[in-house]
C-alpha cells in the first residue's frame, strides 16, 4: 500500500526538499498551506507537482482533526513554525503559539482520528542556547535563550510525553543549522551568496556583516529532510541531532563564495557591529552519532559543495531577472 505524507510548511526550503524527496518514493504528497494564501503566492515546484494542497491553520485543532479524516496520512512532518533568523524574538506569543502550543493541537488531533499516524517535528539546535557542553547530543541539557527555543522545547517535551504516555509514534529532529539555495534572504548564508552575486553583476558595491569569525554547524537542506524520514520508517520513535559534527566560520562561507565568482571576498566584505550577535561561550555542533548507527544517515552534501550551490543557484536567478 501506497503511503500517504501530510506535510506542513511545504512551501518552505525543508518542505519542498522532503516532498521531493517523497514523491520520488511513491508517496502520496498532502501539502498543507496557510488558510487564506494565494495560489499565485506559492512556489513554481508545488504548482507544476503532483503535490495535493489542502488549507491547514496551525490555531485551529478541530480543523486538523477534519484534515486528518479526509485524507488519512500515514505520516506527517510539521515544518509551519516561524522563522528562527533574526526574528527570533518578535512576536514571544505569536511563536509560542505556532512553534509550541500547535504542536500539541496536532499530537491530540493524531491522537482523536488515528494513533498509527507517525509524526516528525522539525525542532531545532536553539533548544540548547547556553549550552553546557560542546558537542550537543540528545542528553545535552536544553537551555534555550529566546522564544523561538524555549517554544521548541515546549513542543519536544510535549512529543516525548504523547509517546510515552499515549504510544503515539513521534518524533523530534534536533536540526542544527541547515541551508540551500532555498533558503529565504533573512539567513546570513543566502545573505552572502545572493549579495555575492549581485556584486559580481555589478548591481551593489559591498556586503556588510557581522563577526566573520562567529562559527556554525551547516549543513544540506536536502540531507535533513532525509534524515526525518529515516526516523519514520524505524520500529520505534525517538529524538534524533541532526548535524554534520563540523564547524566553519562565516569569513570562510564568504572565502567560498565569492570565489566561486572569481572574485575576493576581503574586497568587498566589512564588518559592521550593527550585525554583531553574542558569541557562545560554549560552541554549537552537532553529535549525530545516533543518527549515524541507528538510522544509517549520513550527510552526503559537504559545505563548499553546498556554498558553490547556493551561489550558482542565485547567479541563475539574479541573471534571468
Amino acid at each position: 500500500m501506497n503511503k500517504t505524507a501530510l506535510i506542513t510548511g511545504i512551501t518552505g526550503q525543508d518542505g519542498s526538499y522532503l516532498a521531493e524527496f517523497l514523491l520520488s518514493k511513491g508517496y502520496r504528497v498532502i501539502g498543507a498551506i496557510r488558510t487564506g494564501r494565494s495560489a499565485e503566492d506559492l512556489p513554481p515546484f508545488l504548482m507544476s507537482s503532483s503535490v495535493e494542497l489542502v488549507e491547514w491553520s496551525m490555531l485551529e485543532q478541530f480543523h486538523m482533526m477534519e484534515v486528518l479524516a479526509e485524507y488519512r496520512p500515514t505520516e506527517i512532518y510539521n515544518f509551519a513554525a516561524y522563522s528562527s533568523g533574526a526574528g527570533m524574538f518578535d512576536d514571544s506569543v505569536g511563536i509560542g503559539e505556532v512553534n509550541g502550543i500547535a504542536v500539541a493541537r496536532i499530537l491530540e488531533a493524531i491522537r482523536t482520528v488515528d494513533t498509527r499516524i507517525r509524526f516528525c517535528q522539525a525542532s531545532s539546535s536553539e533548544l540548547f542556547g547556553e549550552a553546557l557542553e560542546s558537542p550537543q547530543s540528545e542528553i545535552t541539557p536544553f537551555r534555550p535563550r529566546t522564544p523561538y527555543g524555549a517554544a521548541k522545547l515546549y513542543a519536544h517535551s510535549m512529543i516525548r510525553i504523547y509517546r510515552q504516555h499515549y504510544g503515539l509514534f513521534g518524533c523530534s529532529a534536533i536540526l542544527f543549522n541547515h541551508e540551500s539555495p532555498r533558503r529565504g534572504l533573512g539567513f546570513v548564508t543566502r545573505k552572502i551568496t545572493h549579495e555575492a552575486v549581485k556584486i559580481k553583476l555589478g548591481l551593489a558595491t559591498e556586503l556588510r556583516l557581522g563577526n566573520l569569525d562567529a562559527r556554525r554547524d551547516w549543513g544540506f537542506a536536502g540531507d535533513y529532510v532525509r534524515a526525518m524520514w529515516l526516523m519514520l520508517q524505524q520500529l520505534h520513535a525517538d529524538d534524533y541531532v541532526v548535524a554534520t559534527g563540523e564547524t566553519h566560520s562565516v569569513r570562510e562561507l564568504c572565502e567560498i563564495a565569492f570565489e566561486r565568482l572569481g572574485l575576493d571576498y576581503r574586497d568587498y566584505v566589512k564588518e559592521d557591529a550593527v550585525w554583531y550577535r553574542p558569541v557562545e561561550a560554549v560552541q554549537l555542533v552537532g553529535c549525530s552519532t545516533n543518527a549515524k548507527n541507528q538510522l544509517g544517515w549520513v550527510p552526503e552534501v559537504r559545505f563548499r559543495e553546498m556554498v558553490s550551490m547556493m551561489v550558482d543557484a542565485d547567479l541563475q536567478l539574479l541573471t534571468q531577472n
